[in-house]
Parts: structure tokens; C-alpha cells; sequence
């Protein structure tokens, strides 16, 4: 099995809050991150995936057409964009860096060819704090 990772930078502002607390608890629980007046990350992304090279090319996947499905699903949506008002895809959730790893998972994993499989998408929050996301088992 052969892993490739496409790397890939985004800005986007968010805030956490949960609306069904009161404001001194979503302060509590999250600190400045729940500031009203939102706050902004420099995020970095690392999509893997994983399969065999092609005989023909000796490549698993072609890299500029990966660099191009994630700038269409996922980076035109969330390049300069409010996570919790200007997503689609994070519509009703709360925007932790956990839960926009599991989105793009779902927003670009059906766009790949049968031939690989997505492997992980590691997406840094800072460059101190990142999670990883592997799909479901």
C-alpha cells in the first residue's frame, strides 16, 4: 500500500458555542474561542490517500487532479469564509477543528476515483494543535 499526501492551506474565522448554553457557560467551556466577535485560524491540510501505483504511470493518483477536488469541495468553500455562517457543510454543527475534519472527510471522500481510498485528513488549527480523522470503522 502506497500513502500520498496532498498539503493544502486555508483562513477561516469561527466561534464555539453551543446556542443551548447560556453565555457564561459556552465561556467557561471554551474560553476566548467563544468570543462574539469570532476568531480565525491559519489552517493547514493534509489529505492522505492510500491504493497501489497504476502499471502505466507508476503514479497512485494523479497529484494536480487531487489538488483540484479539494480546491472545488473544499477549499473554494472554505478559503476566507465564517465556518458557522458561510458553510454548507457545517450547518448545525459546532465548528471544532474535530468536527470540520470529519466535514471535509465527507465533502470530498466521494469525489475520488474507486481506484484509492482516503486515508486521513490531518488538519492543524495552529501549528501546536491538530487532529486526524481516519472515516469511520
Amino acid at each position: 500500500m502506497v500513502y500520498l499526501t496532498r498539503v493544502e492551506h486555508f483562513n477561516a474565522a469561527h466561534k464555539l458555542y453551543n446556542p443551548s448554553w447560556s453565555q457564561e457557560k459556552n465561556e467557561a467551556v471554551f474560553g476566548k474561542c467563544a468570543n462574539e466577535h469570532w476568531h480565525g485560524h491559519n489552517y493547514e491540510l493534509y489529505v492522505t490517500i492510500k491504493g497501489r501505483p497504476h502499471p502505466d504511470t507508476g503514479f497512485l493518483y494523479d497529484v494536480k487532479q487531487l489538488s483540484q477536488l479539494i480546491q472545488l469541495h473544499i477549499l473554494e468553500k472554505l478559503d476566507h469564509k465564517n465556518l458557522n455562517l458561510d458553510v454548507d457543510f457545517m450547518h448545525g454543527k459546532l465548528c471544532s477543528t474535530e468536527n470540520l475534519a470529519i466535514a471535509i472527510w465527507e465533502q470530498l471522500n466521494p469525489h475520488l476515483p474507486a481506484a484509492v481510498q482516503l486515508h486521513c485528513i490531518k488538519l492543524y488549527e495552529t501549528p501546536r494543535i491538530y487532529v486526524e480523522y481516519f472515516g469511520e470503522e
